[in-house]
């Protein structure tokens, strides 16, 4: 194990290694690490960085795999989920939070041995997970419309912070201040100030079915990828104003941004990973990396400068994490 995250990325041996895509690609496909028996459809992952642990939300197998990164090889796979969702590590509770669509349930695991600590029900929809590292809690999106906090310490629900319909894609901001929430049955994008509790909405611009979300911290923007049109928008995090919006690729479920070469990465359905670059007027296309049909959710993890990719199981190929090396 290497001692120091700036080694993580020497310390990682991939026993799988595949042909290298099209010179001059921004992501090279580097590794598929199989994820065994698991069958369905793969929602959100996380990562323990120091134990080099990747966690794989196994939402049509009702599980969480556990795979260990280093050796490039499932460690665990925690069965008995109901629908899991959304998943976090927490590194100031070395704990791992586990959202459950199908009973509202959130699982906690210890990080050093994976063992069920405790359990929050939240009694509907549990979704996506966010760390917010500010105030040593958790955010969770759940229900018709709500982020529970989470208090670590007493594995208890909080508080509520109310909102129009169901959270999709969420987000804290640079500052720490603000969470930005996709409520996509709303239409609307809401902004809560965390520490009054106050709300507002951003422009849509006609757009539906924003999902993913991310923050750019060193642009002070936040992105938002709706589906319907497929499109990118980047947004003001301090006003709101709409700073750019460009076409992207369908289905999207993830997107991320790489601030060593500022560029944005977003996963989709469709089969691709939709690379783009930030320029002078906004975001350019550099490239669409294929993948495989279905294949939406991933992670880039910068402490390790790769972005994970999770794709189901198919006929002739058992469910796996494709592990691509952005090319500088």
């Amino acid at each position: 194990m290497c001692a120091r995250a700036l080694l993580l990325t020497a310390c990682l041996m991939w026993p799988v290694t595949v042909l290298a895509q099209t010179t001059g690609a921004p992501l090279v496909l580097e590794a598929k690490i199989p994820l065994g028996e698991v069958s369905g459809r793969i929602d959100h992952l996380s990562i323990d960085t120091k134990r080099q642990r990747l966690f794989v939300a196994e939402l049509g197998n009702n599980s969480l795999g556990v795979v260990d990164l280093a050796a490039g090889k499932v460690l665990r796979r925690i069965a008995g989920l109901r629908e899991p969702q959304g998943v976090a590590y927490a590194p100031f509770a070395d704990s791992i939070y586990v959202a459950n669509a199908g009973d509202g349930s959130v699982w906690v695991l210890r990080g050093e041995d994976l063992a069920v600590v405790g359990r929050v029900e939240l009694g509907d929809d549990a979704d996506n997970v966010r760390v917010d590292a500010q105030r040593s809690r958790l955010l969770i999106g759940y229900g018709k419309g709500a982020l529970a906090v989470i208090d670590p310490a007493s594995l208890t629900k909080t508080a509520d912070l109310r909102l129009k319909g169901h959270p999709e894609g969420f987000q804290i901001d640079e500052t720490g201040t603000q969470v930005f929430v996709n409520v996509p049955d709303a239409r609307d994008i809401e902004v809560v100030d965390l520490a009054t509790e106050a709300s507002r909405s951003l422009p849509m611009e006609g757009l539906r079915s924003n999902f993913p979300m991310a923050i750019d911290h060193d642009a002070h923007r936040v992105l938002v990828v709706f589906r319907s049109p497929a499109t990118l928008m980047a947004l003001s995090s301090q006003d709101g104003r709409v700073a750019a919006k460009l076409e992207t690729c369908g289905d999207a479920d993830d997107v991320f941004v790489d601030p060593r070469r500022r560029r944005v990465y977003v996963s989709c359905g469709e089969g691709v990973v939709d690379v783009l670059e930030q320029s002078e007027t906004g975001y350019r296309h550099l490239a669409r990396v294929p993948t495989v049909s279905g294949a939406r959710t991933s992670l880039f993890v910068p402490e390790l400068d790769r972005l994970f990719v999770a794709v189901r199981a198919r006929s002739n190929e058992p469910a796996a994490i494709w592990v691509f090396r952005p090319a500088s």
